[in-house]
């Protein structure tokens, strides 16, 4: 079994903080929205939307998820009323999730609760080294996604 370059060591060590993080980062929106009955899944779908109606395989495309994942959120969605589909001018059966009355005040209050959060957090970085943590993570994303060392036994 080969061993941990000093580098596959360090990547290993950020893709692990990565899981840990981005688990934290759920349950801390799912406590910001419980009140508003979101989770953050439903919020990243809602999100999806927040400039102009999408299609669920646009939805799922955007977020790289699978479209029988983000179905399941919008049905749930759509049970709440805070989204409905209209026809899309592009395709006679594909069609465009967007928000209702209530779902744009539900999606208003989740994006000011986000901005306070948010201010927060950031408060304790720096731009600089906020920019290059994200540079950083893209760059392993974009790598992971064209498959670089996935067939590497």
């Amino acid at each position: 079994m080969p061993k941990h370059t000093r580098e596959g060591a360090a990547i290993t060590e950020l893709i692990l903080s990565i899981f840990l993080t981005n688990g934290r980062i759920m349950r801390a929106g799912d406590a910001l929205l419980s009140d508003l009955g979101l989770n953050g899944t439903r919020w990243q779908v809602l999100g999806a939307i927040k400039d102009a109606p999408k299609t669920v395989a646009q939805i799922a495309r955007q977020y790289e998820l699978s479209r029988q994942g983000v179905l399941w959120v919008v049905q749930s969605l759509l049970d709440e009323d805070l989204v409905r589909y209209v026809n899309n001018p592009d395709h006679k059966r594909a069609k465009l999730l967007m928000f209702t009355e209530k779902g744009r005040q539900t999606y208003d209050e989740v994006a000011r609760r986000q901005r306070v959060w948010s201010n927060e957090l950031g408060a304790t970085f720096g731009v600089e080294d906020v920019k290059v943590a994200m540079q950083c993570i893209r760059r392993l994303g974009e790598l992971v996604k064209s498959g670089n060392g996935a067939d590497e036994e």
